[in-house]
């Protein structure tokens, strides 16, 4: 099964770094978010990659074509214009990287790496700015038991604020930031059927809105509820937060 990685957003609200690189090439201890993500996957056995590129998609293909080289202890013999691989530490990754333009919206980018699917009856798809623990291989073995066209992770948002416990008017504790309000959201982590191409017109059109609305509307739709870990990295608080995780040996994704 291949994973397929939505890399081509403006990233807008991280102004800061996406100037000079695309949002899922911002750094969690040292490495690319993107990077993180696919190690998610790959614990799960999976190893062929599709990256969607748009916004300074350059960054990303630069990123891989050096990728083995970094990973690698190397001797560079500069009389004979000869490289010695000494022993390499690279993860067994087959990543194709597919320009799907920058105003493409995420609809449109699905569509345009159908092509690169091949014959396989479901792929895995996810954004590229968000961290889980999620059971990569129970969600595809639901998605399967299901039998629907797609399947989407539902996930509960961590809480930003602390909550008070009161009776009445009086504080009988705090709670350190509970949970969302009981809804659950749009996670990412996708399973797909190739089928869902037919419920996208272009470019112009928002995955999260028409295609997914008429297949919830068809009974085409599952949600795979997934009550762990979740944490996107929206905003630079989200990167420092994650960021503290990482350093501290706490970080629930991590299952490598």
């Amino acid at each position: 099964m291949r994973a397929v990685l939505l890399a081509g957003g403006l990233g807008t609200r991280f102004a800061e770094e996406t100037d000079v690189r695309p949002k899922p090439m911002i750094e969690i201890g040292g490495k690319p978010i993107l990077w993180h993500i696919m190690k998610i996957y790959s614990s799960h056995g999976i190893n062929d990659f599709i990256i969607c590129l748009g916004y300074k998609g350059y960054v990303i293909k630069e990123y891989f074509s050096n990728y083995f080289l970094h990973q690698s202890n190397v001797t560079f013999d500069l009389r004979e214009n000869r490289m010695e691989v000494l022993q390499k530490h690279a993860e067994p990754w087959r990543v194709t990287l597919i320009d799907t333009g920058e105003e493409t919206m995420i609809g449109g980018r699905i569509k345009r790496i159908l092509p690169y699917i091949g014959d396989d009856d479901a792929f895995c798809l996810t954004y590229g700015d968000g961290v889980a623990d999620i059971d990569i291989t129970e969600s595809i073995a639901f998605h399967r038991r299901e039998g629907r066209l797609a399947t989407v992770t539902g996930t509960q948002p961590p809480g930003r604020f602390g909550a008070i416990n009161h009776q009445g008017p009086r504080v009988t504790g705090f709670q350190e930031k509970p949970r969302g309000d009981g809804n659950w959201i749009n996670g990412g982590f996708f399973v797909l059927s190739p089928k869902v191409g037919d419920y996208i017109e272009g470019d112009a059109t928002v995955w999260e809105k028409e295609p997914m609305t008429k297949l919830a509307n068809e009974g085409e739709l599952s949600v795979f509820l997934h009550d762990g870990f979740w944490h996107p990295m929206d905003t630079l608080r989200d990167k420092r937060y994650l960021e503290d995780l990482w350093s501290s040996n706490k970080a629930p994704w991590k299952k490598w």
